[in-house]
Formats: structure tokens, C-alpha cells, sequence
């Protein structure tokens, strides 16, 4: 099913928790809503499922218009944060539960929850009670009553936040798996930024109430149209400078603050504009000349060892080394250089760099 908001607004009192948002989401596009606490994530999920009605704005399934029309009737499925699953009906009886209330015969239903058990890895557990599996088996086989109602669209609230993290690695791509192979358009809310980019066909990034970016997970890794996504959306260095030089092909030289130059990727600014650039730990590289800092901090985080240090700038610039090489000690001297076509140019922000990144 294709969706579409249209200058949709949610208002509590005088508190918008969703504001003006439009948006389209295509037949069988796996779509993931990111954002810090309180953005207004969940509500724009309850508002395309009809949970909620919009203050202001339509809502279109299919070129229909459903604003107006209840949840029971959108042909949606609604996996939330906590487990729902009925505590005295069997696994199998649970799967079943929708096909039942639509009045199907007890042969269909038998069948409609053998199918979708089997989908989800689970039909070997069908006999058994809810607080007899564990947490990523009760989360599947709410992911597989979603489904056997027949929904075409799949709204999923958080539905891994309460798993151990292997668990939700894995449950994360088998999700992808089946609603792929089943065609179903999926809104996945979630705040973990590695679910969102693993699974994700587009995400959308919400801040404030309102879409502060939306594209593709590389997209909006690699190229962020804002500070804000290049902060939220993975880690990331942030340096205020100054444009000192541009050519007709736009690449692009800053001056730091300690008057360190540095080449970093094409942009649209001028020489004398105030600007910051970003670079992501993995782009920033020791050598025997560059930026001048002092080790502050190494900590190993499995594959790799990440170095926090403190430049010549006053500004802390974290980077990446392997796991198996050798790590620097505290107090040590490094010059570190840049990566300069993922050194992205931003705007300096008029409300300064810690505003402009304000979680909330």
C-alpha cells in the first residue's frame, strides 16, 4: 500500500507533538522513523494506522482518503513496543486471533496461523503458552498475528528496544526478510541509529515535532543535509572554522583556530564564511604532521580502538584504529589529518554548534 500525509499536524492543548508533515511512503518500502525522545515519532505511526486523528492534515492509503476512518478498518498491523500477546491463548491461538474475528471457518484459521508460524521460524512452538518462550520468540510471533490479519501495511513501535542485543540483531533482519517476501509496506520506529540503517530502505529523521531529513541510509551517513543528521546519524567530529580558499571547482580550504589549513570536500562557500566541517573517527588518520593533540582517553569497543584526543583547537577529535594494532598511551603527542572528500563543509549555526545539535 502506498501512503501519503498531507500537511498533517497533531495537537495536545497547545503543544504540537506532530507538525505540518507530508510525506509519501511507496508500495512495499521498508521506512524507518528516527529521532531523539519526544520528537513525535510514535504519533506519526498512530496517525498513518488511525490510532490517532490528525489535528490538521489528510491521510491517504491508496490514493483514499482514511483520515477519517478506524484502525480496524486500515488493513494494518500494529507491533508495539511492549509484548501484547494474550497471556491465556496459545501461540498458535494468538497468530490466529485475527483471521477469527473476521469470521473465517476454523480450517481457514488453523491455516492462516500454520502459515505465518512457519514464516516466522515458530511453528514448532504453536502448542505452547506465551510465558513459556523467550522475549524474541513472543516478539516474532506478535510480528506473525500482525500478519495473519491480513495487513498491508506493518507499523512497527519499537518492537526490539526490550530484546537482549543479539536478539535484536537477528530478529532485526529476519522482520526485513518476511516483509519483503510478503510485499507489505513496513513504518519502523525506532531511536538505535544501526537497526534504523541495517533494515532500512529510507529513513526519515524527525526533530521537534517535525522531518528534519529523509533518505537513504548511505545517503544520509555519508552525505547529512544538516549538522543536526550528521550528529544524530552515526558519531562524528565537529570543528568551527573559517572558509580561506575555493576554486572554480568548489574544493574547498578552512583554517582551524590554532590557523591549522585544512583541504576538505567541495562546497558552496565563499572564502571569509564562517563555516564548521565534520568528520566521522573513521576518516581521521595519525601522521608525522598535521593538527597537533594530546591523547586524553583509549577505549576498546571490540573491533577497533577509539582514541579520544585534544587538539591544538581545544576541540575533542575521536578516531579509529584496529583492534590488533598498537594503541597510544595517555599524554602522548599525535597530528591528525583528515580524510578531506568526507570532511563535510556545513554553515556555522547563528544559535552556535551546541544548539544547533540540541537532542531536545
Amino acid at each position: 500500500m502506498k501512503i501519503k500525509l498531507d500537511h498533517v499536524s497533531v495537537k495536545f492543548g497547545d503543544l504540537y507533538a506532530v507538525k505540518d508533515i507530508s510525506m509519501t511512503i511507496d508500495k512495499g518500502e521498508y521506512v524507518t522513523i528516527l529521532g531523539p525522545s519526544g520528537c513525535g515519532k510514535t504519533t506519526l505511526i498512530k496517525i498513518v494506522s488511525g490510532i490517532l486523528r490528525p489535528t490538521e492534515g489528510r491521510v491517504f492509503v491508496d490514493g483514499e482518503d482514511v483520515t477519517d476512518v478506524p484502525i480496524e478498518d486500515r488493513d494494518t498491523g500494529y507491533v508495539f513496543q511492549n509484548i501484547a500477546l494474550f497471556p491465556h491463548m496459545t501461540i498458535s491461538d494468538n497468530v490466529g486471533y485475527g483471521p477469527r474475528v473476521r469470521d473465517l471457518d476454523s480450517e481457514a484459521v488453523t491455516g492462516t496461523s500454520r502459515q505465518y508460524l512457519e514464516l516466522v521460524n515458530m511453528l514448532e512452538r504453536a502448542g505452547m503458552m506465551p510465558n513459556e518462550i523467550s522475549g524474541g520468540e513472543q516478539q516474532k510471533v506478535a510480528i506473525a498475528r500482525a500478519l495473519a490479519s491480513g495487513s498491508k501495511m506493518l507499523m512497527l513501535d519499537e518492537p526490539l528496544s526490550a530484546l537482549d542485543a543479539r536478539v535484536r540483531m537477528e530478529l532485526r533482519y529476519e522482520i526485513r526478510r518476511l516483509v519483503k517476501k510478503l510485499g507489505i509496506t513496513v513504518l519502523h520506529v525506532t531511536h538505535d541509529q544501526e537497526e534504523a540503517m541495517s533494515v532500512s530502505d529510507r529513513m526519515i529523521l524527525m526533530r521537534n515535532g517535525g522531518i528534519a531529513e529523509t533518505s537513504t541510509p548511505l545517503d544520509m551517513y555519508r552525505r547529512p543535509e544538516t549538522i543536526f543528521s550528521a550528529y544524530f546519524v552515526g558519531e562524528t567530529n565537529f570543528l568551527e572554522c573559517t572558509v580561506v580558499g575555493k576554486t572554480k571547482t568548489g574544493k574547498t580550504t578552512v583554517r582551524l583556530r590554532n590557523d591549522t589549513i585544512v583541504r576538505v570536500a567541495k562546497s558552496k562557500f565563499n572564502v571569509g564564511d564562517p563555516v564548521v566541517i565534520s568528520v566521522r573517527p573513521e576518516h581521521v588518520y595519525t601522521a608525522s604532521d598535521g593538527l597537533p593533540a594530546t591523547v586524553r582517553n583509549v577505549v576498546f569497543m571490540g573491533t577497533y580502538w577509539r582514541i579520544r584526543t585534544l587538539s591544538a583547537t581545544d576541540d575533542y577529535i575521536e578516531y579509529n584504529i584496529p583492534a590488533d594494532d598498537d594503541i597510544p598511551e595517555l599524554g602522548d603527542e599525535v597530528f591528525l589529518v583528515f580524510n578531506k572528500k568526507a570532511t563535510l563543509v556545513f554553515a556555522r549555526p547563528s544559535e552556535g554548534l551546541e544548539e544547533a545539535i540540541r537532542l531536545e
